[in-house]
């Protein structure tokens, strides 16, 4: 264990609840628990702009995430709280936008597809309001949103649960993909994702097209002061340098939908390991040794995001 916490107080309340993780699904579940009434603290290897969660694209829909019987009402949930927060986007990072998922088609979608606002079938594919997420400032909202309820958020790395478990008496798995080592959990396993960041150039909707043959995917998100294109779909690869060529690629796909882009200039690259699991998302409670409970909420694959809060109020519940 090592890394001293910026936020600690010397008169901070002895917590009742530590949530291991500082990605999305560590801190929405830090703010839902807080709100319960718990005291709670955050332990986080990186500061949350460092997370995978930071890198993410990231436009709320049901993507790559198990189990399908579980997912609708996770992400259901997750979409009214968003569009909620759109009332607010300076400060939550979250906006409702309009766009395309190319190919797509309702009846190929489950139940909750028909219960999402704004979906149109057109000859494209399905033309949708939804929410865009700006990460980064979605983050940072979500640590504010923490510290108000009375929570804290602590820059510690974690080799075993046992560290949180004596100090306090409910520890919450929110580590991702740092669950194979921690659990351990072997089917835990890295699905690669590459973006660039460009200069927008007058971009004002999103558009999405998955080719269910390959790893590779075509979008491209306006998000404030950058248009984001993606991307990739690489399982078991654990690379996190940008792949000069894959970014060649990915500006290609993207121009051929919109050629503008393939004149922008570029301002960044991305890659994240998306946490997937082979038996989907895992939300269960488990004993530790000395009277303790572990309350795992991992496991998200590339739809962290869509399922947040939905996730995270089920992980409450366990918790009590």
């Amino acid at each position: 264990m090592n890394g001293d916490s910026a936020d600690k107080g010397s008169g901070a309340a002895v917590p009742d609840v530590i949530v291991v993780g500082g990605g999305v699904s560590g801190l929405t579940t830090a703010m839902v628990l807080a709100d319960r009434g718990h005291r709670v603290r955050v332990w986080s290897a990186a500061p949350a702009a460092d997370t995978t969660s930071a890198v993410a694209g990231a436009l709320w829909w049901p993507y790559r995430i198990e189990p399908l019987d579980r997912v609708g009402d996770w992400s259901l949930a997750t979409l009214r709280w968003y569009e909620e927060l759109a009332a607010h986007p300076r400060e939550t990072g979250v906006r409702l936008v309009e766009g395309v998922h190319r190919g797509e088609r309702l009846a190929a979608l489950g139940p909750w597809a028909g219960q999402v606002n704004d979906v149109v079938e057109t000859a494209e594919g399905l033309r949708c309001r939804l929410p865009l997420i700006d990460m980064p400032v979605h983050l940072e909202w979500l640590e504010g949103r923490v510290r108000a309820a009375g929570g804290t958020v602590e820059r510690r790395t974690v080799t075993s649960f046992d560290e949180a478990a004596a100090e306090a008496a409910t520890v919450v798995n929110c580590t991702g993909l740092g669950a194979r080592e921690l659990v351990p959990d072997p089917g835990m396993r890295p699905v690669r994702g590459q973006l660039v960041l460009v200069e927008n150039p007058g971009i004002e909707e999103w558009f999405t097209e998955a080719d269910p043959a390959s790893s590779e995917t075509t979008y491209f998100f306006p998000q404030p002061g950058r248009l984001v294109l993606g991307g990739t779909a690489g399982a078991d690869d654990w690379r996190t340098a940008p792949d000069p060529r894959t970014a060649q690629e990915i500006v290609a796909r993207c121009a051929r939908f919109r050629p503008e882009i393939a004149r922008a200039r570029v301002i960044g690259h991305r890659v994240g390991l998306r946490p997937a699991r082979d038996a989907g998302v895992r939300i269960e409670s488990e004993s530790l040794p000395g009277g303790g409970r572990l309350v795992h909420n991992y496991g998200h694959g590339g739809a962290g995001v869509t399922v947040a809060l939905g996730c995270a109020e089920a992980a409450a519940r366990l918790v009590g």
